[in-house]
Protein backbone atom coordinates (compact mmCIF):
# COMPACT_ATOMS: atom_id res chain seq x y z
CA UNK A 1 0.00 0.00 0.00
CA UNK A 2 1.37 3.56 -0.88
CA UNK A 3 -0.29 6.34 0.92
CA UNK A 4 -0.25 7.20 4.39
CA UNK A 5 -2.57 9.55 4.72
CA UNK A 6 -6.59 9.89 4.99
CA UNK A 7 -7.34 7.97 1.88
CA UNK A 8 -4.39 5.28 3.17
CA UNK A 9 -6.05 5.27 6.27
CA UNK A 10 -9.67 3.89 4.90
CA UNK A 11 -7.88 1.34 2.70
CA UNK A 12 -6.04 0.52 5.01
CA UNK A 13 -9.16 0.18 7.61
CA UNK A 14 -11.50 -1.82 4.47
CA UNK A 15 -8.18 -4.01 4.29
CA UNK A 16 -8.56 -5.16 8.03
CA UNK A 17 -11.97 -5.32 8.41
CA UNK A 18 -12.56 -8.30 5.64
CA UNK A 19 -8.87 -9.75 6.16
CA UNK A 20 -7.33 -8.93 9.68
CA UNK A 21 -4.69 -11.33 9.31
CA UNK A 22 -3.29 -10.00 5.56
CA UNK A 23 0.72 -9.08 5.47
CA UNK A 24 0.77 -5.40 4.20
CA UNK A 25 3.69 -3.47 3.79
CA UNK A 26 2.82 0.51 3.74
CA UNK A 27 5.06 3.09 1.78
CA UNK A 28 4.56 6.65 2.04
CA UNK A 29 6.59 9.87 2.97
CA UNK A 30 4.75 11.01 5.92
CA UNK A 31 2.25 8.57 7.66
CA UNK A 32 -0.39 9.28 10.01
CA UNK A 33 -0.41 9.22 13.64
CA UNK A 34 -3.43 7.04 12.80
CA UNK A 35 -2.30 4.89 11.04
CA UNK A 36 0.67 4.32 13.16
CA UNK A 37 -1.61 3.60 15.95
CA UNK A 38 -3.39 0.45 13.86
CA UNK A 39 -0.04 -0.93 13.37
CA UNK A 40 0.68 -0.40 16.60
CA UNK A 41 -1.39 -3.12 17.23
CA UNK A 42 -1.43 -5.16 13.98
CA UNK A 43 1.95 -7.21 13.91
CA UNK A 44 1.02 -7.77 10.34
CA UNK A 45 1.57 -4.55 9.17
CA UNK A 46 4.45 -2.91 8.44
CA UNK A 47 5.16 0.69 7.68
CA UNK A 48 7.93 2.03 5.74
CA UNK A 49 8.38 5.94 5.71
CA UNK A 50 9.90 7.16 2.70
CA UNK A 51 9.41 8.27 -1.04
CA UNK A 52 8.08 5.13 -3.13
CA UNK A 53 10.24 3.29 -5.43
CA UNK A 54 9.48 0.96 -8.00
CA UNK A 55 11.44 -2.00 -6.15
CA UNK A 56 8.96 -1.47 -3.49
CA UNK A 57 6.55 -3.91 -4.93
CA UNK A 58 8.80 -6.73 -5.33
CA UNK A 59 7.75 -8.76 -2.63
CA UNK A 60 3.72 -7.50 -3.34
CA UNK A 61 0.50 -9.83 -4.68
CA UNK A 62 -2.12 -6.66 -4.76
CA UNK A 63 -0.92 -3.19 -4.79
CA UNK A 64 -3.42 -0.47 -3.55
CA UNK A 65 -2.07 3.21 -4.41
CA UNK A 66 -3.90 5.20 -1.35
CA UNK A 67 -2.16 8.79 -3.16
CA UNK A 68 -4.21 12.17 -4.02
CA UNK A 69 -1.43 12.73 -6.84
CA UNK A 70 -2.82 11.39 -9.87
CA UNK A 71 1.53 11.78 -11.21
CA UNK A 72 2.34 9.30 -8.74
CA UNK A 73 -0.60 7.22 -9.08
CA UNK A 74 0.21 6.55 -13.05
CA UNK A 75 3.50 5.70 -12.32
CA UNK A 76 3.03 2.90 -9.23
CA UNK A 77 0.14 1.58 -11.85
CA UNK A 78 2.67 1.75 -14.76
CA UNK A 79 5.50 -0.53 -12.30
CA UNK A 80 2.25 -2.61 -11.04
CA UNK A 81 1.46 -3.65 -14.46
CA UNK A 82 5.49 -4.41 -15.81
CA UNK A 83 5.68 -6.83 -12.59
CA UNK A 84 2.41 -8.41 -13.22
CA UNK A 85 0.68 -7.53 -10.16
CA UNK A 86 -2.64 -6.36 -10.09
CA UNK A 87 -3.33 -2.55 -8.68
CA UNK A 88 -6.20 -0.50 -7.15
CA UNK A 89 -6.00 3.32 -7.54
CA UNK A 90 -8.24 5.30 -5.31
CA UNK A 91 -10.72 7.08 -7.15
CA UNK A 92 -9.08 6.74 -10.17
CA UNK A 93 -11.09 4.37 -11.92
CA UNK A 94 -8.90 4.08 -15.05
CA UNK A 95 -5.93 2.45 -13.66
CA UNK A 96 -7.41 -0.12 -11.75
CA UNK A 97 -7.15 -3.94 -12.30
CA UNK A 98 -9.95 -4.25 -9.72
CA UNK A 99 -12.07 -2.43 -7.31
CA UNK A 100 -12.35 -2.51 -3.21
CA UNK A 101 -15.98 -2.83 -2.76
CA UNK A 102 -18.26 -1.71 0.23
CA UNK A 103 -18.74 -4.13 2.32
CA UNK A 104 -21.69 -5.18 4.84
CA UNK A 105 -21.16 -7.66 7.37
CA UNK A 106 -23.37 -9.48 9.87
CA UNK A 107 -21.74 -12.02 11.16
CA UNK A 108 -21.05 -14.78 9.07
CA UNK A 109 -23.53 -12.72 6.09
CA UNK A 110 -21.05 -10.60 4.08
CA UNK A 111 -22.35 -8.54 1.12
CA UNK A 112 -20.16 -7.01 -1.47
CA UNK A 113 -21.10 -3.43 -2.62
CA UNK A 114 -19.45 -1.99 -5.84
CA UNK A 115 -20.37 0.90 -8.57
CA UNK A 116 -17.23 -0.18 -10.77
CA UNK A 117 -15.39 3.18 -9.70
CA UNK A 118 -18.13 5.55 -10.72
CA UNK A 119 -18.80 6.48 -7.42
CA UNK A 120 -17.30 5.28 -4.08
CA UNK A 121 -19.69 7.51 -2.07
CA UNK A 122 -22.98 6.28 -3.39
CA UNK A 123 -21.36 3.00 -2.37
CA UNK A 124 -21.02 4.26 1.47
CA UNK A 125 -24.22 5.37 1.84
CA UNK A 126 -25.79 1.89 0.23
CA UNK A 127 -23.83 0.07 2.67
CA UNK A 128 -25.17 2.85 5.63
CA UNK A 129 -28.62 1.31 4.58
CA UNK A 130 -27.89 -2.25 4.11
CA UNK A 131 -26.09 -1.74 7.64
CA UNK A 132 -29.73 -0.30 9.31
CA UNK A 133 -32.42 -2.58 7.72
CA UNK A 134 -30.41 -5.88 8.60
CA UNK A 135 -30.64 -6.66 11.89
CA UNK A 136 -28.23 -8.07 13.95
CA UNK A 137 -29.85 -11.55 14.48
CA UNK A 138 -29.03 -12.56 10.84
CA UNK A 139 -26.17 -14.43 12.26
CA UNK A 140 -28.21 -16.28 14.61
CA UNK A 141 -30.35 -17.02 11.14
CA UNK A 142 -27.71 -18.13 9.47
CA UNK A 143 -26.41 -20.40 12.12
CA UNK A 144 -30.19 -22.03 12.62
CA UNK A 145 -30.08 -22.54 9.26
CA UNK A 146 -26.46 -24.46 9.14
CA UNK A 147 -28.19 -26.57 11.74
CA UNK A 148 -31.23 -27.51 10.33
CA UNK A 149 -28.85 -28.09 6.68
CA UNK A 150 -26.55 -30.48 8.62
CA UNK A 151 -29.45 -32.54 9.38
CA UNK A 152 -30.97 -33.00 6.31
CA UNK A 153 -29.99 -36.49 4.35
CA UNK A 154 -30.82 -37.53 0.46
CA UNK A 155 -30.36 -35.67 -2.67
CA UNK A 156 -31.05 -32.12 -3.31
CA UNK A 157 -34.59 -32.92 -4.42
CA UNK A 158 -35.31 -34.16 -0.71
CA UNK A 159 -33.40 -31.68 1.37
CA UNK A 160 -35.87 -29.26 -0.62
CA UNK A 161 -39.04 -31.31 0.73
CA UNK A 162 -37.83 -31.84 3.66
CA UNK A 163 -37.10 -27.44 4.12
CA UNK A 164 -40.47 -27.48 3.19
CA UNK A 165 -41.98 -29.21 5.86
CA UNK A 166 -39.55 -27.77 8.53
CA UNK A 167 -40.88 -24.03 7.25
CA UNK A 168 -44.50 -25.77 6.47
CA UNK A 169 -45.22 -26.00 10.17
CA UNK A 170 -44.35 -22.62 10.92
CA UNK A 171 -46.94 -21.12 8.67
CA UNK A 172 -49.35 -23.34 10.10
CA UNK A 173 -49.09 -22.12 13.12
CA UNK A 174 -51.48 -19.43 14.31
CA UNK A 175 -48.87 -17.12 15.95
CA UNK A 176 -45.32 -16.61 15.65
CA UNK A 177 -42.95 -15.53 17.96
CA UNK A 178 -41.49 -12.22 17.78
CA UNK A 179 -39.28 -11.91 20.37
CA UNK A 180 -38.32 -8.52 20.51
CA UNK A 181 -40.62 -6.83 18.77
CA UNK A 182 -43.52 -6.56 21.97
CA UNK A 183 -40.77 -5.99 24.12
CA UNK A 184 -39.36 -2.90 22.73
CA UNK A 185 -42.60 -1.49 21.55
CA UNK A 186 -43.80 -1.57 25.07
CA UNK A 187 -40.69 0.08 26.30
CA UNK A 188 -41.39 2.75 23.93
CA UNK A 189 -44.82 3.11 24.54
CA UNK A 190 -44.21 3.09 28.32
CA UNK A 191 -41.46 6.08 28.35
CA UNK A 192 -43.85 7.98 26.39
CA UNK A 193 -46.71 7.28 28.52
CA UNK A 194 -44.56 8.07 31.73
CA UNK A 195 -43.16 11.66 29.90
CA UNK A 196 -46.43 12.34 29.57
CA UNK A 197 -47.64 11.93 33.21
CA UNK A 198 -44.66 14.23 33.90
CA UNK A 199 -45.80 16.69 31.95
CA UNK A 200 -49.05 16.36 34.06
CA UNK A 201 -47.60 16.80 37.36
CA UNK A 202 -45.34 19.39 36.27
CA UNK A 203 -48.32 21.64 34.72
CA UNK A 204 -50.26 20.41 37.97
CA UNK A 205 -47.72 22.38 40.11
CA UNK A 206 -47.24 25.40 37.87
CA UNK A 207 -50.73 25.54 37.67
CA UNK A 208 -53.77 24.22 40.62
CA UNK A 209 -56.30 22.36 38.67
CA UNK A 210 -58.94 24.85 39.53
CA UNK A 211 -57.24 27.34 38.06
CA UNK A 212 -56.41 25.15 34.91
CA UNK A 213 -60.09 24.09 34.56
CA UNK A 214 -61.28 28.03 34.99
CA UNK A 215 -58.54 29.18 32.63
CA UNK A 216 -60.11 26.32 30.24
CA UNK A 217 -63.44 27.46 30.55
CA UNK A 218 -61.90 31.04 30.02
CA UNK A 219 -60.06 29.97 27.08
CA UNK A 220 -62.91 27.96 25.10
CA UNK A 221 -65.89 31.04 25.65
CA UNK A 222 -63.07 34.11 24.86
CA UNK A 223 -61.05 31.92 22.25
CA UNK A 224 -58.92 34.31 19.96
CA UNK A 225 -58.08 35.02 16.27
CA UNK A 226 -54.05 33.88 18.05
CA UNK A 227 -55.69 30.28 18.64
CA UNK A 228 -56.47 29.67 14.73
CA UNK A 229 -53.64 31.25 13.27
CA UNK A 230 -51.03 29.24 15.62
CA UNK A 231 -53.01 26.49 14.51
CA UNK A 232 -52.55 26.97 11.03
CA UNK A 233 -48.87 27.70 11.44
CA UNK A 234 -48.40 24.58 13.53
CA UNK A 235 -49.35 22.21 11.00
CA UNK A 236 -47.32 24.07 8.29
CA UNK A 237 -44.32 24.31 10.34
CA UNK A 238 -44.33 20.53 11.38
CA UNK A 239 -44.76 18.66 8.02
CA UNK A 240 -41.66 21.03 7.19
CA UNK A 241 -40.16 19.98 10.82
CA UNK A 242 -41.46 16.56 10.80
CA UNK A 243 -40.17 15.61 6.88
CA UNK A 244 -36.90 17.73 7.14
CA UNK A 245 -35.72 17.48 10.15
CA UNK A 246 -35.48 20.94 11.27
CA UNK A 247 -37.19 24.41 10.78
CA UNK A 248 -40.23 23.68 13.74
CA UNK A 249 -38.22 25.85 16.35
CA UNK A 250 -36.68 28.66 14.02
CA UNK A 251 -39.53 29.40 12.41
CA UNK A 252 -41.90 29.60 15.42
CA UNK A 253 -39.21 31.48 17.68
CA UNK A 254 -39.05 34.23 14.15
CA UNK A 255 -43.13 34.33 14.07
CA UNK A 256 -43.56 34.64 17.88
CA UNK A 257 -40.76 37.26 18.60
CA UNK A 258 -41.94 39.48 15.38
CA UNK A 259 -45.51 39.81 17.73
CA UNK A 260 -43.57 41.34 20.49
CA UNK A 261 -43.30 38.41 22.97
CA UNK A 262 -40.14 37.99 25.56
CA UNK A 263 -37.60 35.78 24.73
CA UNK A 264 -37.94 33.56 27.85
CA UNK A 265 -41.99 33.53 26.86
CA UNK A 266 -41.18 32.69 23.03
CA UNK A 267 -38.86 29.36 23.90
CA UNK A 268 -41.17 28.13 26.60
CA UNK A 269 -43.84 28.76 24.28
CA UNK A 270 -42.33 26.67 21.57
CA UNK A 271 -40.79 24.13 23.58
CA UNK A 272 -44.32 23.67 25.29
CA UNK A 273 -46.25 22.84 21.65
CA UNK A 274 -43.10 21.36 20.04
CA UNK A 275 -42.88 18.27 23.04
CA UNK A 276 -46.30 17.23 21.50
CA UNK A 277 -45.57 17.84 17.93
CA UNK A 278 -42.11 15.89 18.40
CA UNK A 279 -43.59 13.08 20.68
CA UNK A 280 -46.48 12.40 17.65
CA UNK A 281 -43.58 12.69 15.10
CA UNK A 282 -41.02 10.54 17.17
CA UNK A 283 -43.41 7.53 17.48
CA UNK A 284 -44.14 8.01 13.62
CA UNK A 285 -40.28 7.67 12.57
CA UNK A 286 -40.29 4.91 15.00
CA UNK A 287 -43.01 2.97 13.33
CA UNK A 288 -41.32 3.36 10.07
CA UNK A 289 -37.91 2.03 11.40
CA UNK A 290 -36.20 5.68 10.39
CA UNK A 291 -34.22 5.68 13.67
CA UNK A 292 -30.63 4.88 14.60
CA UNK A 293 -30.44 3.72 18.08
CA UNK A 294 -27.16 4.46 18.57
CA UNK A 295 -26.93 7.76 16.95
CA UNK A 296 -30.25 8.69 18.96
CA UNK A 297 -28.84 8.05 22.37
CA UNK A 298 -25.20 9.08 21.00
CA UNK A 299 -27.42 13.09 20.39
CA UNK A 300 -30.26 12.89 22.70
CA UNK A 301 -27.85 12.28 26.26
CA UNK A 302 -25.61 15.31 26.14
CA UNK A 303 -28.38 17.60 24.36
CA UNK A 304 -30.47 17.23 27.21
CA UNK A 305 -28.16 18.41 30.11
CA UNK A 306 -27.11 21.38 27.89
CA UNK A 307 -30.78 21.86 27.35
CA UNK A 308 -31.41 22.47 30.92
CA UNK A 309 -28.43 24.83 31.08
CA UNK A 310 -29.81 26.76 27.97
CA UNK A 311 -33.56 27.39 29.54
CA UNK A 312 -31.74 28.11 33.37
CA UNK A 313 -29.76 30.43 31.35
CA UNK A 314 -32.30 32.26 29.46
CA UNK A 315 -34.74 32.39 32.57
CA UNK A 316 -32.06 34.25 34.90
CA UNK A 317 -31.22 36.43 32.53
CA UNK A 318 -33.65 36.61 29.64
CA UNK A 319 -35.81 39.28 31.02
CA UNK A 320 -33.29 41.54 32.32
CA UNK A 321 -31.97 41.77 29.02
CA UNK A 322 -34.30 41.43 26.89
CA UNK A 323 -33.29 44.58 24.97
CA UNK A 324 -30.33 42.35 23.99
CA UNK A 325 -31.02 38.95 23.58
CA UNK A 326 -34.09 39.50 21.48
CA UNK A 327 -31.97 41.11 18.23
CA UNK A 328 -29.51 38.80 19.24
CA UNK A 329 -31.65 35.94 18.65
CA UNK A 330 -33.27 37.61 15.53
CA UNK A 331 -29.72 37.83 13.63
CA UNK A 332 -29.06 33.79 14.91
CA UNK A 333 -32.35 33.23 13.26
CA UNK A 334 -31.82 35.03 10.16
CA UNK A 335 -28.24 33.13 10.19
CA UNK A 336 -29.80 29.81 10.27
CA UNK A 337 -32.33 30.69 7.56
CA UNK A 338 -28.71 31.39 5.52
CA UNK A 339 -27.60 28.41 6.01
CA UNK A 340 -31.22 26.91 5.27
CA UNK A 341 -30.82 28.52 1.81
CA UNK A 342 -27.19 27.76 1.16
CA UNK A 343 -28.06 23.88 1.54
CA UNK A 344 -30.51 24.45 -1.12
CA UNK A 345 -27.79 25.28 -3.47
CA UNK A 346 -24.74 22.99 -2.09
CA UNK A 347 -22.75 21.56 -4.51
CA UNK A 348 -23.85 17.50 -3.70
CA UNK A 349 -21.49 15.99 -5.06
CA UNK A 350 -19.24 17.08 -2.15
CA UNK A 351 -17.56 13.69 -1.04
CA UNK A 352 -18.75 13.18 2.51
CA UNK A 353 -16.76 12.69 5.23
CA UNK A 354 -17.30 10.94 8.79
CA UNK A 355 -19.45 11.75 11.70
CA UNK A 356 -17.14 12.76 14.50
CA UNK A 357 -17.60 14.26 17.89
CA UNK A 358 -21.39 13.83 17.50
CA UNK A 359 -22.01 13.77 21.16
CA UNK A 360 -20.22 17.16 21.08
CA UNK A 361 -22.48 18.24 18.42
CA UNK A 362 -25.93 16.99 20.40
CA UNK A 363 -24.64 19.40 23.46
CA UNK A 364 -23.75 22.68 21.24
CA UNK A 365 -27.21 21.71 19.46
CA UNK A 366 -29.39 21.66 22.76
CA UNK A 367 -27.77 24.52 24.72
CA UNK A 368 -28.56 26.47 21.36
CA UNK A 369 -32.05 25.62 21.03
CA UNK A 370 -33.05 26.08 24.45
CA UNK A 371 -31.97 29.42 24.36
CA UNK A 372 -32.70 30.78 20.84
CA UNK A 373 -35.86 28.67 20.52
CA UNK A 374 -34.71 26.51 18.01
CA UNK A 375 -32.12 25.86 15.70
CA UNK A 376 -31.20 21.67 16.74
CA UNK A 377 -32.36 21.22 12.72
CA UNK A 378 -30.15 23.32 10.81
CA UNK A 379 -27.28 22.68 13.00
CA UNK A 380 -27.60 19.15 14.22
CA UNK A 381 -29.76 17.50 11.26
CA UNK A 382 -28.28 19.01 8.34
CA UNK A 383 -24.25 18.08 9.74
CA UNK A 384 -25.39 14.61 10.08
CA UNK A 385 -26.71 14.62 6.73
CA UNK A 386 -23.57 16.51 5.15
CA UNK A 387 -21.62 13.82 6.84
CA UNK A 388 -23.00 11.15 4.04
CA UNK A 389 -25.48 9.71 6.73
CA UNK A 390 -29.02 8.54 4.97
CA UNK A 391 -31.31 11.11 5.15
CA UNK A 392 -33.89 8.59 6.59
CA UNK A 393 -32.13 8.03 9.55
CA UNK A 394 -30.48 11.61 10.03
CA UNK A 395 -33.89 12.82 10.26
CA UNK A 396 -35.64 9.96 12.26
CA UNK A 397 -33.00 9.91 14.87
CA UNK A 398 -32.44 13.79 14.90
CA UNK A 399 -36.32 14.04 15.56
CA UNK A 400 -36.56 11.58 18.32
CA UNK A 401 -33.50 12.95 20.21
CA UNK A 402 -34.93 16.70 20.08
CA UNK A 403 -38.21 15.14 21.79
CA UNK A 404 -35.75 14.58 24.54
CA UNK A 405 -34.46 17.70 24.15
CA UNK A 406 -37.66 19.60 23.88
CA UNK A 407 -39.11 17.65 27.28
CA UNK A 408 -36.27 18.60 29.28
CA UNK A 409 -36.51 22.58 28.19
CA UNK A 410 -40.37 22.26 28.99
CA UNK A 411 -39.92 20.65 32.39
CA UNK A 412 -37.22 23.49 33.56
CA UNK A 413 -39.57 25.96 32.45
CA UNK A 414 -42.55 24.96 33.67
CA UNK A 415 -40.77 24.76 36.86
CA UNK A 416 -39.25 28.05 36.96
CA UNK A 417 -41.93 30.32 35.38
CA UNK A 418 -45.19 28.29 34.63
CA UNK A 419 -46.63 28.63 31.09
CA UNK A 420 -48.43 32.08 29.32
CA UNK A 421 -49.55 32.14 26.31
CA UNK A 422 -52.54 29.51 26.17
CA UNK A 423 -54.25 30.10 22.96
CA UNK A 424 -50.69 30.33 21.08
CA UNK A 425 -49.38 27.02 22.25
CA UNK A 426 -52.52 25.20 22.57
CA UNK A 427 -52.78 26.03 18.53
CA UNK A 428 -49.41 25.10 17.89
CA UNK A 429 -50.06 21.69 19.77
CA UNK A 430 -52.88 20.63 17.81
CA UNK A 431 -51.69 21.88 14.43
CA UNK A 432 -48.23 20.03 15.10
CA UNK A 433 -49.54 16.86 16.22
CA UNK A 434 -52.07 16.41 13.60
CA UNK A 435 -49.41 17.40 10.72
CA UNK A 436 -46.83 14.61 12.27
CA UNK A 437 -47.75 10.99 11.47
CA UNK A 438 -48.12 12.50 7.74
CA UNK A 439 -44.74 14.36 7.70
CA UNK A 440 -43.26 11.00 8.79
CA UNK A 441 -44.59 9.00 6.10
CA UNK A 442 -43.25 11.83 3.79
CA UNK A 443 -39.93 12.12 4.90
CA UNK A 444 -37.25 12.33 2.19
CA UNK A 445 -40.44 12.51 -0.59
CA UNK A 446 -41.33 16.04 -0.54
CA UNK A 447 -38.76 18.43 -3.21
CA UNK A 448 -35.69 19.12 -0.98
CA UNK A 449 -34.52 21.91 -2.80
CA UNK A 450 -37.41 23.57 -3.10
CA UNK A 451 -38.90 23.33 0.37
CA UNK A 452 -35.36 24.75 1.56
CA UNK A 453 -35.61 27.24 -0.40
CA UNK A 454 -39.44 28.23 1.32
CA UNK A 455 -38.10 27.74 4.91
CA UNK A 456 -34.79 29.72 4.20
CA UNK A 457 -36.74 32.97 2.45
CA UNK A 458 -39.60 32.78 4.68
CA UNK A 459 -36.88 32.71 8.37
CA UNK A 460 -34.86 35.22 6.55
CA UNK A 461 -37.79 37.74 6.11
CA UNK A 462 -39.21 36.98 9.27
CA UNK A 463 -36.00 37.68 11.34
CA UNK A 464 -34.97 40.46 9.24
CA UNK A 465 -38.57 42.16 9.94
CA UNK A 466 -37.93 41.42 14.25
CA UNK A 467 -34.57 43.31 13.71
CA UNK A 468 -35.72 46.33 12.10
CA UNK A 469 -38.28 46.77 14.96
CA UNK A 470 -36.05 45.91 17.49
CA UNK A 471 -33.66 48.96 16.28
CA UNK A 472 -36.96 51.16 15.31
CA UNK A 473 -36.47 51.53 11.77
CA UNK A 474 -39.90 49.95 11.14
Amino acid sequence: MVGGGLIGLEKLEAVLANSPATKITLVATTISNDIKNIAAIHPNIKLVEKPYHCNDLNDADVVIAAVNDTTLATIIATDAKQKGVLINAADKPELCDFYLGSIVKKGNLKIAISTNGKSPTIAKRVKEVFNEVIPNEMDELLNNMAAIRSKLKGNFANKVTQLNEVTKGLINNQEIEKPNTPINNGILWFAIAFAFVLAGYALSLAIPVTDLVLQSKNFLVQIDNRFYWMLFVGFGVEMIAGSMGMGYGVLCTSILLSLGLSLPVVSSSVHTSEMFGSAASAISHYKYGNINKKLFRTLAIPGVITAILGALFLIEFGEQYAHYFKPIVSFYTLFLGTQILNKAFKNKKTDAGKLKHAGWLGGVGGFIDSVGGGGWGPLVTSTIISKGRSPRYAVGSSVAAKFCITVASAFTFFFSMGISQWPIIIGLVFGGVAAAPFAAKLTGKFPTRGMFIAVGILVISISLRTILKSFHLI
